[in-house]
């Protein structure tokens, strides 16, 4: 069975996620809301909808998201209880009506293939449920380097939500915590895939909304760019060994950019430069030297 969990905080967009759950061609799913302490008390609409979904509800006291957002994440999967596949969905995110039937329609595949990790086509929207993108399609079957490689070159888009995992995959090696848990789920997929084939459905679709109530539509650039920096630094010293050249170059691209953005922090120069001998790119550092002289001047 499927465990779709919803770490909520924010009502504005609720009814509409829980409404695209209710409308569900096929309902072998349990939802666990986890409120964090939200002062936006959602239970009577939560309440309208329990007889027309499995639910359960918990309300935390203790804000976590502020610190942690993975934190707030691992309180609400530890609700679940024996489903073989979870998902984290947004509290402002819609599925189209058959996301879950497509799922289970491919299940048997997925077993026999022993695929962990599933994503959806997506498609954007804004705070008035106006599709702001073109639909966002996959390969079927698709290496997580191969997928990276194709994210890094703007080929694709990914969020958290359009992504079902073995659960057991997921309590294994969980979500790695970087701040606003930027590029925590991006990680997340290339993990819990164990750095191999992800299978996509795309014949129906997560709609995912960018709005300036979210994460990805606010704004906190110190914060991001540490982010992206752990996620860079943590891809090429643990995997980069395993990577093809042209995946390593695209890491050490983006972390000396992140660096450059960001260039108060000794510690991170120490770690850039290890990175360089690491991976044998002396060239690296003459090129860096004179863009580094010309910030500070």
């Amino acid at each position: 069975m499927l465990a779709i969990v919803i770490p909520y905080y924010k009502k504005t967009f609720f009814r509409q996620t829980l409404e695209s759950l209710a409308n569900q061609t096929n309902k072998r799913f349990h939802v666990y809301i986890g409120n964090d302490g939200s002062p936006e008390n959602p239970i009577e609409l939560v309440n309208e909808f329990r007889e027309k979904i499995n639910l359960t509800y918990k309300k935390f006291d203790e804000n976590l998201g502020s610190k942690s957002l993975i934190k707030q994440w691992e309180r609400c999967i530890d609700l679940t209880k024996n489903e073989e596949w979870i998902t984290i969905m947004g509290d402002d995110d819609v599925y189209e009506n058959n996301v879950v039937e497509k799922f289970y329609k491919n299940l048997e595949f997925l077993i026999k293939e022993k695929i962990s990790v599933v994503r959806f086509a997506t498609y954007i929207i804004n705070e008035h449920n106006e599709v702001i993108s073109k639909l966002f399609k996959h390969p079927v079957k698709e290496k997580a380097t191969d997928f990276l490689i194709r994210k890094f070159k703007g080929g694709t888009r990914s969020t958290l939500s359009e992504y079902f995992f073995e659960t057991a995959i997921v309590r294994k090696i969980k979500f790695k915590d970087f701040p606003l848990a930027w590029s925590s789920d991006t990680l997340a997929v290339v993990e819990f895939s164990n750095n191999k084939n992800i299978y996509t459905i795309n014949d129906t679709a997560v709609h995912f909304r960018i709005s300036a109530l979210n994460i990805t539509g606010g704004e906190d650039s110190v914060k991001k760019n540490e982010a992206w920096f752990k996620f860079y630094e943590y891809m090429l010293t643990i995997y980069g060994s395993k990577y093809p050249i042209e995946l390593n170059n695209m890491l050490l691209d983006r972390l000396e950019k992140v660096q450059l953005n960001n260039k108060k922090t000794p510690l991170r120069w120490i770690k850039l430069f290890h990175l360089y001998w690491v991976f044998s790119q002396y060239s690296r550092f003459l090129l860096i030297v004179p863009k580094i002289k010309n910030s500070i001047r």
